[in-house]
């Protein structure tokens, strides 16, 4: 007696739970999407005379300390050209954060993903939205591996690329 009526409990258990709901508006398994544009202009001729004249916009690195990612004041004017730049041309930025060969991978991909972000964060600080910046993390990828001293200094930096050069 009382297997039947667990068999039977069961049984009305699965059934219930078998039972289908009217699906409104399918929209199936490949729906569309809108396709993703950049908001951001290609680099005209002009803009990229203008990057190779302006001392300001030619530098494009900035360069860090020993495992630090603050931003010094000497690369404020130059910063603040990139940030004009970007804004009057509307176009993106990468940003290339880097370490040197000493630390763990692991290490150097943070502190170069920090090197990055500080450049995006001084950016945005002047007027630039993230949708105009992306930041990378090399790590120590680049990095010379036999550098010593001072020679490494060269490797602490992040450096701005303009997409479509």
């Amino acid at each position: 007696m009382k297997k039947s009526l667990l068999l039977a409990a069961l049984l009305s258990s699965l059934l219930i739970g078998c039972s289908s709901t009217d699906i409104k508006e399918s929209m199936g398994l490949n729906a569309p999407f809108p396709e993703l544009t950049s908001q951001t202009a290609e680099l005209s001729a002009a803009a990229m005379d203008e990057l190779a004249s302006n001392p300001l916009l030619s530098e494009r690195s900035i360069y860090f300390g020993f495992n630090k990612y603050d931003i010094k004041s000497e690369y404020s004017d130059m910063l603040a050209a990139h940030a004009e730049f970007i804004s009057k041309h509307n176009v993106a930025v990468a940003i290339h954060g880097n370490a040197d060969f000493r630390g763990s991978h692991e290490y150097n991909l943070s502190l170069g993903q920090k090197r990055s972000v500080a450049v995006s964060d001084a950016l945005n600080g002047l007027g630039i939205g993230n949708n105009n910046v992306e930041t990378v993390s090399y790590g120590e990828e680049y990095a010379n591996q036999e550098c010593t001293g001072s020679a490494c200094d060269q490797d602490r930096r992040a450096d701005i690329v303009y997409v479509g050069e």
